[in-house]
């Protein structure tokens, strides 16, 4: 039999770029889903320190000071955030998957998108950087790499990520299936505006977090868990004051929904959308099986003979570093005789 275990998507609002405050938020809500019996915890997208919704609402040339502070306010990967959180995990045993903002080793300014996947026993699963970061995103973010796009053993199953823009990209989805994904986490954020509500046609993150999910579900037959943020009234406030003009763009801009998704492609259970809390689900890994009779994409249900995929899984640097030692040769002995050739050279 496959495990059973009980998962919670957390659907809440950092505090607005705010590391300190936001990482005290976190570790609150993992110890309630952890009372709550939950065994794995998810948190949206960029939790710590917050998304840059800012890049979508005014010009480049008028955010330096945010961009700043959100470089300011992210996180290292081996930094004592990170390792709060592994403390954290081990000490409730439960399984956690972090969305931050992550800074660069070796530049100021330099920040990914990124999740971390710590275990039960405190230690680092994964560790992925958006592949590209999306529209407006790319203000902020840089490009990762795919070191990342592993599917984890663990004793709750095979657990995959990926995040937001990402579940859209069929090879990246592809990659996880074909490592025999059983249990599918998507981080979002709160909000995504892409244009002026009054005009029409915004972009609805809900609905597109929830195609994306169900398609994945369908096809790769695994659960799924979609969690998002919310935005919260410190980082409303912040940005209006700012610009007043914005209200309407926020205000207006449809908010995301976390919830979870069964391996036939349907909804489990409740969503949250405008409130923060957190949203349970009973997992059954056994059914994932029955389904993959039908459309086994990375068994019988596909032509590897036509189809050939390669997945470059580098750690990517700024630079490689051969340090070659130069060892100085011994000085030559003088020549017998040597000074009797200077005196007749003299």
């Amino acid at each position: 039999m496959l495990s059973r275990f009980r998962a919670a998507s957390v659907h809440a609002a950092p505090i607005f770029l705010d590391r300190a405050a936001t990482l005290e938020k976190a570790i609150s809500l993992i110890r309630e889903a952890a009372r709550n019996g939950a065994e794995l915890i998810a948190f949206p997208e960029t939790f710590i320190p917050a998304f840059p919704v800012w890049a979508a609402l005014f010009a480049p040339i008028d955010t330096h000071d945010l961009f700043e502070r959100m470089a300011d306010q992210s996180v290292r990967i081996d930094g004592p955030e990170i390792q709060r959180l592994r403390e954290e995990a081990r000490a409730n045993g439960v399984v956690v998957s972090m969305g931050i903002s992550e800074r660069s080793p070796v530049s100021v300014g330099g920040l990914w998108n990124s999740f971390v996947l710590i275990g039960d026993n405190g230690s680092i699963l994964n560790h992925h950087r958006k592949l590209v970061p999306t529209y407006f995103e790319k203000l902020i973010w840089s490009n990762g790499d795919g070191a990342g796009l592993k599917v984890v053993e663990t004793r709750l199953g095979r657990i995959g990520q990926l995040i937001c823009g990402e579940n859209t990209n069929p090879l990246a989805r592809f990659s996880l299936m074909a490592q025999g994904e059983q249990f599918h986490i998507s981080s979002w954020p709160a909000v995504w505006p892409t244009r002026r509500p009054k005009v029409g046609g915004n972009y609805h993150i809900a609905n597109a977090a929830r195609i994306r999910a169900a398609a994945h579900s369908f096809e790769a037959k695994v659960f799924g868990l979609v969690t998002a943020g919310v935005l919260g009234r410190d980082a409303r406030d912040m940005l209006v004051d700012r610009d007043p003009a914005a209200a309407d763009v926020i205000d207006g801009t449809p908010r995301a929904s976390s919830f979870f998704i069964d391996p036939t492609g349907e909804q489990m259970g409740e969503a949250l959308t405008e409130d923060e809390g957190i949203v349970y689900a009973d997992i059954d890994l056994n059914r994932c099986v029955e389904p993959k009779q039908f459309h086994d994409l990375v068994g019988y249900y596909n032509r590897f003979d036509i189809f050939d995929l390669t997945v470059h899984r580098e750690r990517l640097q700024p630079a490689t570093f051969e340090d070659v030692v130069h060892r100085d040769p011994a000085p030559a002995l003088p020549r017998e005789g040597a000074e009797n050739d200077r005196l007749t050279d003299d």
